[in-house]
């Protein structure tokens, strides 16, 4: 007897799973049947030659604070005696009370947005210096909150607040690296600064290019990214094939641990170990959150970096899955705008549900898949709200285990329909 459609909830009155501007979901299809329908495509997807994933802050979201609360964190720390005693004790031209209102000034036309508090004070600097004056509190203003913005980035990974996040990213290069053996290795890119994906990688032992050499000296070398390692399969003859157990990594706004050097190095980019909750290097090298990023995005490393997330993205039979990312940047966008352009053989997966001015979520074209929901789960005795597009439930259940080939998975599934028309367990 077929289950009452008013009793059990509808999957597009709860999910939305588009291709282009079409849902996916049948008039009478359940949760659960729409939730197997994306985990299904996702499967197929997740199988195409060249997989892509673009990871934003949502995937670290449960470690490292967002913008929002951190404008909190940075108020705090305005206010606090610390910065009262520092700016006594360096004998500024200003009063602790002249900081504090020089921040709340600023803050006042952005309460929620750090960024923009951020690009307010960039460019007031810009101005400043482009008249030949200095305004000290600007100045300090814009050191404090950049060393907040690297103190909140810069977490111990195996602290107990950051056991979540860790765990996720575990799961997912566990999924990933051992990819089948037919199909190109995973290309990681990532607009996050942290460590986070380093460290389970470096749990999992999963070899990963980041475009730094190895030894003592790590230098970086975006050559490196086309490099292929291989092992010797046939010990009496000249034959290799590609390790299954790599993962590609690129963070296209840099890294706590990346620093300029001093050395000798074509690019004058070294990685280094970094302490928790240290202070930044002054010679640190990454992209904070503000407008102006699109303009420092264009020196190197990181057009160097973009310039691999194009080529990438050009490679055919691809797909680019985007996870956590709010389409801020101009120049990430711009470059899937250009692969979508002129790779008719390019699919894009948008996990997320609001992005009002994002363009490819309003495109009628067939080759973007948006999902996004909330659903209802039992846990430990009650009723919880999930999202399905938020690192976690990503991660948990659309993700498929990369190392099944679909082959085996068929031929699975035969055998357990057969067992079933046979009535068998």
């Amino acid at each position: 007897m077929c289950e009452n459609t008013d009793a059990k909830q509808l999957a597009k009155d709860l999910l939305i799973f588009k291709q282009g501007q079409d849902s996916l979901f049948g008039e009478s299809d359940g949760v659960e049947e729409g939730l197997e329908k994306i985990r299904s495509k996702m499967s197929d997807l997740t199988n195409i030659k060249n997989l892509h994933f673009l990871l934003g802050a949502g995937a670290s979201a449960d470690a490292i604070p967002a913008m929002e609360p951190l404008i909190k964190i940075v108020e705090d720390e305005v206010n606090s005696r610390n910065t009262e005693a520092l700016v006594a004790l360096e004998e500024c031209a200003f009063s602790h009370h002249d900081l504090k209102e020089g921040f709340q000034a600023v803050k006042k036309h952005s309460p929620k947005n750090l960024e923009n508090i951020l690009g307010t004070l960039y460019s007031k600097r810009s101005y400043m210096n482009g008249v030949g004056e200095v305004d000290k509190i600007n100045d300090y203003l814009i050191n404090l909150i950049e060393s907040q913005i690297y103190k909140s980035i810069n977490i111990d990974c195996n602290a107990s607040d950051a056991e979540k996040s860790l765990s996720l990213y575990k799961q997912l290069y566990q999924k990933l690296s051992l990819r089948n053996k037919d199909l190109a290795r995973v290309n990681v890119f990532t607009t996050n600064n942290d460590l986070l994906s380093e460290t389970a990688l470096g749990y999992l032992n999963v070899n990963y290019n980041n475009g730094f050499s190895g030894g003592l000296s790590r230098t970086f070398n975006p050559a490196r990214f086309s490099y292929t390692f291989s092992r010797k399969i046939d010990s009496n003859m000249e034959k290799y094939e590609p390790l299954e157990n790599m993962v590609y990594l690129y963070k296209l706004h840099g890294s706590i641990s990346w620093i300029e050097s001093d050395d000798n190095s074509f690019f004058n980019i070294k990685e280094v170990d970094v302490e928790p909750t240290q202070a930044p290097p002054e010679k640190n090298i990454l992209i904070y959150p503000t407008p102006l990023k699109q303009n420092k995005s264009l020196g190197s490393p990181y057009a160097d970096l973009i310039r691999e997330f194009q080529n990438k993205l050009l490679l055919q039979h691809g797909v680019l899955i985007v996870i956590g990312y709010s389409f801020s940047d101009e120049h990430i966008n711009n470059a899937i705008y250009a692969a979508l352009a002129s790779n008719s053989s390019l699919s894009v997966v948008i996990f997320g549900d609001y992005y009002p001015t994002e363009n490819l979520t309003k495109l009628t074209d067939r080759r973007i898949y948006q999902i996004s929901g909330e659903i209802v789960e039992n846990i430990d005795g009650g009723k919880e709200s999930i999202k399905i597009h938020y690192f976690e439930y990503i991660v948990n259940n659309l993700i498929p285990d990369l190392d099944k080939s679909r082959d085996s998975d068929l031929l699975e599934d035969f055998i357990s329909s057969l067992k079933q028309a046979r009535g068998e367990k």
